[in-house]
């Protein structure tokens, strides 16, 4: 008995000190932005059926300081149903540095194909990728032109959701938070395995090099995930962007069911992940579920009571501590229960990805 004690506290221990470690990372994490850089940038966009969402997409692009002879953005739109095409035509007219492709005539459909087609009509080196329903900041391309200069040849930066009220966006911006610092610090330390395809940047050679999106269709989604592994395989100098005024926000989903499906296929992709990174990553939250369940045993012994309080006390200072530098900020009360949420959905999301249909347009 007394040697499961040990391994709890030894465990306990190490939870500490990565905790610490998640900590520490943030001052790694640089915050000017160089505006001098200006490296020749292909933004590329897949859309379907966005019809709503254009107008505010193109008035965020249009916005982006950078030298307009610098940068293009080609939009792609994948087989749309509604009025998107209209839009995008409607919305960029006399915009000189906006291109519409449409992927219909090509006889292909699919956001990876999409995106393939646009990156194959681009202009220019350097290549970055978000969605329609994404707001990148003011120095997006300068953030990223400044990590380029620098010999990056995959890069990927932070990407917040808006903060509202509802308890499905709660939950979604707490785990887009501690999936962020997670995958950050993984990457500093030199094991990054996740990139969100809303701020993602990479050089047009290497992309070609490992083959483009050929080796990533595991799963329905998750192009952004496996174009990372493609490149750790490869060996490609990687980095990441965590300038200010470089965010791209974005909305979450507003019903359970569509939150839920989304998770199931990021979770799906997570299957697909390199050997090493499913070792840590299940080790990190197999720990995390262990504590979280540990009062289970404290008919064995009373130490076992103090595990979970512990270990949501050392949660919340590290989201505390953090949470600014990914653009969140959750109330004290607001981290105890997102924490053990998402600790719980976790399992289900697991679950969901094994048995689930997963969908996608």
């Amino acid at each position: 008995m007394d040697l499961i004690i040990i391994v709890f506290i030894s465990i306990f221990i190490l939870y500490l000190l990565v905790s610490s470690l998640l900590i520490i990372v943030k001052r790694s994490m640089n915050i000017n932005v160089n505006t001098s850089a200006s490296v020749n940038i292909s933004v590329i966009i897949s859309v379907k059926n966005e019809q709503g969402k254009i107008k505010k997409l193109v008035d965020t692009l249009n916005n982006l300081i950078y030298p307009k002879n610098n940068f293009e953005i080609i939009i792609i739109d994948d087989n749309s149903t509604d009025r998107t095409l209209e839009e995008l035509h409607k919305n960029t007219e006399g915009f000189q540095n906006f291109s519409i492709k449409e992927l219909k005539p090509e006889g292909l459909s699919g956001k990876r194909n999409a995106l393939t087609f646009g990156i194959q009509n681009s202009q220019h080196p350097y290549l970055l990728i978000t969605d329609a329903d994404c707001h990148p900041q003011k120095y997006w391309l300068q953030a990223y032109s400044e990590k380029f200069e620098s010999g990056y040849d995959v890069l990927f930066g932070i990407a917040p959701f808006y903060k509202e009220r509802h308890l499905v966006n709660r939950i979604s911006c707490f785990e887009n938070l501690k999936t962020s610092l997670l995958s950050f610090s993984m990457a500093l330390f030199g094991f990054p395995y996740t990139a969100a395809a809303r701020s993602f940047g990479f050089t047009k050679k290497e992309f070609e090099a490992i083959g483009g999106y050929l080796n990533t269709k595991d799963t329905l989604s998750g192009d952004d995930d496996l174009l990372l592994r493609e490149a750790v395989k490869s060996k490609l100098k990687i980095g990441i962007v965590t300038a200010t005024d470089s965010f791209v926000y974005s909305e979450t989903k507003k019903t359970f069911k569509e939150y839920f499906q989304q998770r199931a296929r990021h979770t799906q992709t997570s299957f697909h992940y390199l050997r090493r990174h499913q070792v840590i990553l299940g080790f990190w939250h197999l720990t995390n579920l262990l504590f979280l369940f540990s009062p289970l045993l404290i008919f064995i012994n009373i130490w076992f009571g103090i595990l979970l309080p512990a270990k949501l006390l050392i949660d919340v200072i590290v989201v505390k501590s953090t949470q600014k530098k990914f653009g969140y900020k959750f109330l004290f009360m607001e981290i105890f229960y997102l924490q053990i949420i998402y600790e719980i959905f976790l399992i289900v999301h697991f679950f969901n990805a094994q048995f689930s249909e997963i969908k996608w347009k």
